[in-house]
């Protein structure tokens, strides 16, 4: 009886693991979209005001994917038997 529970422990850890490689990607996204911003902006400082509005919808786009991924991996731990 143990062992079976120390396995489903270990597949939890395992799975939300592997859930949270989806936060990877929100970072990456963020790290691109702020790099292009500031590119953006230092070539054409006039337009700096709508580049920083995408930038921040970006970055929030972004965010929300890594977010979603914790809540998965939050669930796998948590909630499931």
């Amino acid at each position: 009886m143990e062992q079976a529970q120390a396995l489903i422990i270990l597949g939890k850890a395992i799975g939300a693991g592997i859930a949270m490689i989806g936060a990877l990607g929100g970072g990456i996204g963020i790290g691109l979209a702020v790099s292009g911003a500031v590119q953006a902006m230092g070539r054409n400082p006039d337009h700096t005001p709508t580049i920083q509005t995408n930038m921040i919808l970006g970055v929030a786009f972004a965010e929300a994917v890594a977010i979603y991924a914790l809540v998965v991996a939050l669930i796998i731990l948590f909630v499931l038997q």
